[in-house]
């Protein structure tokens, strides 16, 4: 029986709820020391729900309980996104959105930087921001559970590097000197079995569900 009594196991398949292929990647590798079947909800062929809530929490639980009662199995979703402070916490929930409708974040990041001009932010102490991931674990009963990470931060432009994905050119983590679009994967995260030491938002969120979910 996969994930009894509402708890992932090795071996257990495990649905991530998502379509976009730079998350899918990090979840993989991130995954990938912990035994699961992980099979994305692409490969099943099932629709992307509509995104109708004005949270973070709200989405993410929309997204995996979509997963899980149309797949019969746990649903891993992440809702994520970039908040400014110069310009009231966007673009926030509706990061992805501001790359619409071709998903050009280029675009997006040169959006963030119009408003923060017109704000006048253009010292470091006037471009702080953070990145936030929650994760919420769905089961096909309706069970959830979520785990939030953030990630402090200050905007630079031009954008720098071309690793990662989304805003992470744009996003200068705080006490680093490399943007996230020049840092590759292992620095990024800065997590993985054992360790605590997660640096992304996405791996704080990871980290808190691996040591609750998976025994890490």
């Amino acid at each position: 029986m996969n994930a009894p009594n509402n708890r992932l196991s090795s071996g257990d398949t495990l649905v991530l709820a998502s379509h976009n292929g730079g998350k899918l990647r990090e979840f993989a590798g991130l995954l990938a020391p912990f035994g699961l079947k992980v099979i994305s909800a692409g490969e099943l062929g099932l629709p992307v729900p509509d995104e109708t809530g004005t949270t973070f929490e709200e989405n993410a639980a929309i997204k995996a309980h979509a997963a899980a009662k149309a797949s019969g199995f746990p649903a891993l979703s992440d809702d994520s996104g970039l908040c400014v402070d110069a310009i009231g916490g966007d673009p926030g929930v509706y990061s992805a959105d501001w790359a619409a409708p071709d998903g050009d974040f280029a675009r997006a990041m040169r959006n963030v930087e119009e408003k923060l001009q017109q704000a006048g932010a253009t010292s470091p102490d006037k471009r702080t921001g953070r990145f936030v991931a929650v994760l919420c674990l769905a089961f096909p009963d309706g069970t959830t559970r979520n785990y939030r990470g953030e990630i402090d931060g200050t905007l630079v432009w031009p954008p720098r590097g071309e690793l990662g994905f989304g805003y992470d050119p744009a996003f200068l983590p705080e006490g680093h000197a490399l943007t996230f679009g020049e840092m590759v994967a292992e620095e990024k995260h800065g997590w993985s079995a054992g360790r605590t030491d997660a640096l992304s938002h996405r791996a704080r969120a990871f980290a808190l569900f691996a040591q609750n979910e998976l025994g890490a």
